[in-house]
């Protein structure tokens, strides 16, 4: 059901069956938001997987919203501490679902939107929306390049975005 809501409200969704299976996705994909359940099968929390996310460097900038019947304010605390950027309790509204997502989504650009991406001497501002080389820097729109030798290179990088600063 939060599957098809969300992909009515434009987002593109993945679905994990288990917290190891999640991991791997995450890895794999770097989607801009995920949403854990403090529940999962398998042995590995959703907590768990949070923390776990939040120690890796590369994964850690992924805002993480906690889905869960434990409404305890103890339970809160803990999804919280774990790195979660935002804790919602069950049963919930899909409405409101989307706006904490988009909200989450917000603050997570205004954070990270600033930063420039180096990657190897290719370095990417999402804010000016410039590609800078060692030579010279190209504008770019919407931070989409297309330079003959540097074609795969961008590309990869440019995957590796969240799809928020590619818009």
């Amino acid at each position: 059901m939060i599957h098809t809501s969300l992909d009515m409200a434009g987002f593109q969704c993945l679905q994990a069956e288990d917290a190891k299976q999640a991991h791997q996705m995450i890895v794999d994909q770097r989607p801009s938001l995920i949403l854990l359940d403090w529940m999962m099968p398998g042995g590995v929390s959703g907590v768990d997987l949070c923390r776990r996310l939040k120690r890796d460097e590369n994964l850690a900038e992924i805002p993480v919203i906690m889905l869960t019947a434990r409404g305890e304010e103890d339970h809160k605390v803990q999804g919280l501490d774990a790195g979660a950027d935002d804790y919602m309790t069950k049963p919930f509204s899909t409405r409101e679902l989307v706006s904490r997502i988009k909200a989450v989504l917000r603050r997570a650009n205004a954070l990270s939107g600033e930063k420039t991406i180096d990657a190897n001497g290719l370095i990417l501002d999402p804010v000016s929306q410039r590609m800078y080389t060692s030579a010279a820097y190209v504008k770019c729109l919407n931070l989409m390049v297309l330079i003959a030798t540097y074609k795969l290179y961008v590309e990869r990088v440019i995957a590796s975005l969240p799809v928020q600063m590619l818009l």
